[in-house]
């Protein structure tokens, strides 16, 4: 088939505006494990990209790139769609982004990879996702929705009765970790709100107890009628008070868990919940000791696909098409090895140390040159037939980013020493 991936960071969504460093590169990173995916199963495949990024050809197996300018995102979006048999969008549902462009390829008449426009939309309202899950006896944190312009008094009241500290302070259409806060006290209640202010334009936000265990994921495959997990992930996630940014740092493919079995079936009751929900879903759950509880459900291609791409023991994206298309599944989900996988930070590369580190055989999304940045973020992922090697590869590989930069830097001190 020939099939328009569009990746909305990387892909011109924020054309004409900065673009985060840390978002960049899960956005890049998932945008070229699924071309490469793609390409291995005999697709033809063609992405957009921001023009900032597309004059640096960074490693990208599509057959053909588009370069998105300031004010053509939304001409090329639909250009592109129409001379393709299919589209999937990699976007996220705040503002209703990821919905309205899938809607955007109904336009078309051409086929949507993606979930369907009302299932995105149910889960990506944290409240109805909630109320849902609530419903149908599912596992979630306990968890109360305020106005943003709600009394102060009054949430700090509620928050007090019916949850306690610490909470866990959201948007109702947030992702990944935007606007997202751990609150310990009171005092902390303001600003947990106006960073999520400043982050959503939604009426309403969320605040959750807060459950103490392990962050995962869980990936699956669906079709219109079946979910089938296909693997545990454990996420690595920076949660902060509301005075600093909370990040996701990257993750482990495959995690095991003494609860991993039941950490797959509440993940696919989960998504059997909402119709419409196909392809590939990711849900986000905290495991305790003895309970699985459901934080969130991404309608789309999660961080977590560049750790299983590299050991599934099928091609995911292939599977993916075929779920939606074909309504079926894959009846083997046993995975070969383990990948660990991270951001690096590092200072504002040069051209020439941009093309250098996107050879490194390991970095996935590689450490982009920005204009208005002083620093850049990599991707970078390990895989071993063990955890231990996983990591030591994950290592090796950040070692050989790094030393482009210190070398650089030893270099520099060395000319101002003879000097």
């Amino acid at each position: 088939m020939k099939l328009l991936v569009y990746e909305h960071v990387s892909g011109g969504g924020y054309a004409g505006h900065p673009l985060d460093p840390n978002v960049l590169s899960e956005g890049f990173g998932m945008l070229r494990s699924f071309v490469e995916d793609l390409k291995a199963a005999g697709h033809e495949v063609t992405v957009l990209l921001d023009a900032r990024l597309s004059k640096l050809n960074p490693p990208l197996a599509a057959d053909c790139i588009v370069p998105v300018f300031v004010t053509e995102i939304e001409k090329s979006f639909i250009n592109a769609a129409e001379i393709n048999d299919a589209v999937y969008v990699i976007a996220p549902e705040t503002d209703q982004t990821l919905e309205s462009l899938v809607k955007s390829v109904g336009k078309t008449g051409k086929l949507s990879l993606n979930c369907e426009a009302n299932a995105i939309q149910s889960v990506a309202d944290k409240m109805v996702l909630y109320e849902t899950i609530k419903h149908r006896g599912l596992c979630a944190p306990e968890t109360l929705i305020f106005d943003v312009c709600s009394n102060l008094v009054e949430v700090k009241l509620q928050i007090k009765n019916k949850l306690g500290y610490p909470a866990v302070f959201k948007p109702t259409d947030g992702v990944s970790c935007g606007g997202l806060s751990i609150v310990e006290e009171e005092s902390q209640v303001q600003s947990a709100v106006a960073k999520i202010r400043a982050v959503s334009s939604q009426k309403n936000f969320i605040v959750q107890e807060f459950i103490r265990g392990e962050a995962v994921s869980v990936s699956l495959l669906c079709t219109d009628s079946k979910a089938l997990a296909i693997s545990l992930n454990k996420q690595k996630i920076q949660l902060t008070q509301p005075d600093a940014s909370s990040t996701y740092e990257g993750g482990t493919v495959p995690f095991e868990h003494p609860l991993k079995s039941k950490a797959f079936r509440l993940a696919e009751r989960t998504v059997e919940s909402f119709p419409g929900l196909r392809g590939y879903v990711g849900v986000d759950l905290v495991l305790t000791e003895n309970k699985s509880f459901v934080v969130d459900v991404n309608p789309r291609l999660t961080t977590s696909y560049v750790g299983l791409s590299r050991i599934g023991s099928f091609n995911v994206a292939e599977a993916m098409v075929k779920a939606v298309l074909k309504n079926t599944i894959p009846a083997d989900r046993e995975s070969k090895g383990w990948v660990y996988f991270s951001k690096v930070k590092t200072s504002k590369p040069s051209l020439s140390k941009f093309r250098k580190a996107s050879q490194i055989a390991g970095v996935i999304s590689p450490p982009f040159p920005q204009d208005d940045k002083s620093d850049a973020v990599a991707l970078v992922a390990g895989r071993g037939e063990s955890m231990p090697e996983a990591q030591i590869r994950f290592e090796e590989a950040k070692k050989r980013l790094l030393s482009l930069f210190l070398s650089f830097l030893f270099n520099l001190l060395s000319q101002q020493n003879k000097r």
